[in-house]
């Protein structure tokens, strides 16, 4: 049986709308989970800002957990 371990990774998060860096250097961040062993599964960001912009993106990752190395 197949079991995967999920990791979320919040970014940006600014008091109106999600900060520019955050945009900018999400790829990178999702490169380096990549090499990690991380699959790229979804960004997320939430209308919670002003004017229902996003205030945050989420990061969402899976990777395979293999029975040898579960305790």
């Amino acid at each position: 049986m197949v079991h995967y371990e999920y990791k979320f990774v919040r970014l940006g998060e600014g008091w109106f709308s999600v900060k520019k860096w955050a945009r900018d250097e999400y790829p990178e961040i999702v490169a380096q989970h990549a090499k990690e062993g991380w699959r790229f599964i979804q960004i997320f960001a939430p209308g919670t800002g002003n004017y229902g912009s996003a205030k945050y993106i989420e990061l969402i990752f899976e990777r395979e957990i293999h029975p040898e190395d579960e305790p």
